[in-house]
Formats: C-alpha cells, sequence, structure tokens
C-alpha cells in the first residue's frame, strides 16, 4: 500500500510539472571566470563614461565574484539585492549589468529575442502607480526590472481616493511569478522588514541573493567608483 501510495505521488506530481513548467533561472552561459571579467570590464567601462578614474578594491573584487558566481551557478533565488550605505558602488554595479546585457546579446529561449534588463528609480514606480496605471502594471511583469534606491519611494500613493502601495505590490507580483529583479537599497535587512513589514521581508529572503556593500562611499577626490 505504502510503495503503491509512493508511485501514485511521483507519478502526480510530475503531471502536475508538465502541466505547470518551473521557470527557468537566468544564467550567464558561461564560466564564473568570465562572468567576473566580463563584469569587471563593464563596470570599468561604466566608470570612465561617469569621467572618473577606475580604482579597483578588495571590496569591489569580492562584491564582482559574489555576483559572478551567482549568475553562473544553480540557485533558488531568482534576484539579488544589493544593499549598502550610499555612494559604495550598488548602482553603479546595475547599470553595468544593463550595459553587459545588451553588449552580449544572449539570446532568449524559443527565438524570443535577446536578454536585457530595464532599470527605474523605486520613486519613479510609485509615479507610474499614480500617473499611468497601464505602464505602471506592464513594467511589474517585465521579464528583467532593476530597482534603484529601495525604500526611497513614497509607502503609498493615493489616486481618487484609492490607496495604493505601488513597490509593495510590485514585489509581490514578481515573488508570484519568480521574475529577475535586482535591487539597490541603503537600507539594512532590518530596516527593509520594519519599512515594508515581515511578509514582504520574508518573500524577499525567498526572491533574492543579498550581496552586502561594507565598503565607505566612492564620491571622493580619492576614490573612483561612483555609487
Amino acid at each position: 500500500m505504502k510503495t503503491t501510495l509512493k508511485i501514485d505521488v511521483e507519478e502526480l506530481k510530475k503531471s502536475m510539472l508538465q502541466r505547470r513548467p518551473m521557470k527557468d533561472r537566468f544564467r550567464m552561459p558561461m564560466s564564473e571566470e568570465k562572468a567576473y571579467a566580463y563584469l569587471l570590464a563593464a563596470i570599468m567601462a561604466e566608470v570612465e563614461y561617469r569621467h572618473r578614474v577606475f580604482c579597483s578594491c578588495e571590496d569591489m573584487e569580492k562584491q564582482l565574484q559574489e555576483i559572478a558566481h551567482w549568475l553562473t551557478t544553480p540557485s533558488s533565488h531568482f534576484g539579488i539585492l544589493l544593499c549598502g550605505g550610499c555612494g559604495n558602488g550598488k548602482s553603479t554595479m546595475l547599470k553595468a549589468f544593463q550595459q553587459l546585457l545588451n553588449a552580449l546579446h544572449i539570446p532568449k529561449p524559443y527565438n524570443e529575442g535577446t536578454y536585457g534588463i530595464r532599470i527605474v528609480d523605486a520613486k519613479y514606480i510609485a509615479y507610474l502607480c499614480k500617473n499611468n496605471h497601464e505602464a505602471y502594471r506592464k513594467l511589474i511583469s517585465v521579464d528583467m526590472l532593476g530597482i534603484d534606491d529601495l525604500g526611497t519611494e513614497p509607502s503609498e500613493v493615493l489616486d481618487y481616493g484609492n490607496v495604493y502601495t505601488p513597490v509593495i505590490d510590485l514585489l509581490t507580483k514578481r515573488y508570484e511569478e519568480q521574475l529577475f529583479t535586482v535591487i539597490t537599497t541603503n537600507l539594512t535587512p532590518q530596516q527593509i522588514r520594519e519599512h515594508y513589514g515581515d511578509r514582504i521581508a520574508d518573500r524577499l529572503n525567498e526572491m533574492v541573493k543579498k550581496i552586502v556593500f561594507s565598503n565607505g562611499t566612492y564620491r571622493t577626490d580619492k576614490l573612483a567608483t561612483p555609487g
């Protein structure tokens, strides 16, 4: 009886997965070492684009290694959270990743074009929710999304008497659909929990690989990489 039940359960699971296939996680089709080299080149280019002089450091190398590892190895996480203080390279890293995807032209499955990531400021998400709800609705479901400066947006927006929570609703939908999401924030994980509540904090724990930027600001005359 137990053996038969086990077989029935396995067959049922296979049947359910065939009807609702597991969503593929984005991975860069290369070795971790190559991904690291490409990310390094991309961030160097982003710094030069901002008319600054690139200076490598141990903290940045560690951050690149963590991101390269996550982008090239299997993981249950389907996004990254870059968290830390002001001006220490989080936004630069996100923009460098965007430019790298644009340069590599990595093909999507089923001839659906190439991978690319859209980057929006968290405040702009709130603005769209209030002023262009159709555009906001489309933004929620893009394949790859970068959210810059999480925590700077208003928690709620009021539209004709309706109260919306733009970022919370967006993150909830992307959690449910397992959509690739990169987030930068100056908030600590504890501050994220306090700001957005236990529900969103717990979902972010499942969604994202946390990478802490513990280095100081680069916005000085001596160091180069802007944040």
